[in-house]
């Protein structure tokens, strides 16, 4: 019953709160009364409009988002073996954004096709690591740093784009940081959903991350179709971050945190690791974000921001504790 409280019920009540205040938290000044009383069906026309169109799809996408981003770091780095690899470090976010600019030049009132262009370009830079390091044979600290090189990569062309079509973006500080205060809720209706679906197959998938684990020759002798199972666990990280930029923009550092803090404290199976990645992670982005609306009002900072300002430090304090690790002191 400890243990339940400790990993399942604690979290969601931390995500339940950051939810709640993340509601009552706005540029507009709503009452606590007044919010309760348009979600019982009263209240203005002025008051729907800012929480049902403002403030209920900016959590949900918020939440949704921190929650893609922290399982697909979650199941890359559990695939490399490898506590420093995420999808910003490895570029696939990089080009989830760089095909979003792409396919808002050429379509730029198409949702529907802004997410799965997300998706296209987060699957062909996965895609194209892989076939690196498979072809070359490369160690999973060089596919690290093959996946910087992609991300440097891709950034530099998105930097081209927005200098030659700033109006591919509606915001292109927040595009570049990562943030929700140019959120589309037409994005929300097609990216959520995929990510929830997705969600709920890496959980369903979760014990098949611990037979690889163990190692390939362990895994084959238990019966595991490895390349099966581990192809999917990649898709499911770069579809999850590609919904999440179509969304946001490039958040960095949310894959890389969050499971590593995960791994801190939790020592369970690959599902339970999942499931905090998931609820930790729509807490701590949702977080950030009320940070980045609050602490200047009324002026927003984008909350990718606070990400890059603890996410730096964060990969520094991995890196020289590999270094210890390794005896390399």
């Amino acid at each position: 019953m400890k243990k339940i409280i400790k990993w399942y019920i604690l979290p969601l009540g931390i995500l339940i709160l950051s939810l709640v205040a993340a509601l009552f938290a706005g540029s507009k000044s709503i009452s606590v009364k007044d919010i309760i009383k348009v979600l019982s069906g009263g209240g203005s026309a002025f008051q729907k409009v800012i929480i049902f169109q403002v403030r209920i799809p900016r959590i949900i996408a918020t939440a949704s988002t921190g929650a893609a981003l922290s399982v697909s770091g979650y199941l890359i780095q559990n695939n490399l073996n490898n506590t420093l690899a995420s999808p910003g470090i490895l570029g696939i976010n990089n080009g989830a954004g760089l095909f979003v600019l792409l396919f808002a030049c050429l379509f730029p009132y198409h949702y529907a096709g802004k997410c799965f262009a997300a998706f296209i370009g987060a699957l062909l830079v996965t895609t194209a690591i892989c076939i690196l390091a498979s072809v070359t044979g490369m160690s999973k600290t060089s596919i690290v740093l093959s996946g910087v090189a992609f991300s440097a990569l891709c950034l530099s062309v998105i930097d081209i784009i927005i200098s030659l079509k700033p109006e591919t973006v509606a915001d292109r500080v927040a595009f570049q940081i990562g943030g929700f205060n140019a959120l589309n809720i037409n994005s929300v209706k097609f990216a959520v959903p995929f990510i929830i679906i997705i969600l709920i197959a890496s959980l369903i998938m979760a014990p098949s991350l611990d037979i690889l684990m163990l190692g390939d020759d362990v895994a084959g002798g238990l019966g595991l179709n490895i390349k099966f199972y581990r192809a999917a666990h990649i898709l499911f990280a770069a579809l999850l971050s590609g919904a999440a930029v179509s969304m946001c923009g490039i958040i960095g550092f949310m894959g890389l945190i969050v499971p590593n803090v995960v791994r801190l404290f939790y020592r369970g199976n690959s599902r339970g690791g999942i499931f905090l990645c998931m609820v930790i992670g729509a807490s701590f982005l949702t977080l950030c974000d009320l940070l980045g609306r609050s602490l200047v009002y009324p002026y927003e900072l984008p909350c990718g921001l606070f990400l890059s300002l603890i996410g730096a430090p964060f990969l520094v304090w991995m890196l020289i504790k590999k270094r210890k690790r390794l005896g390399m002191a």
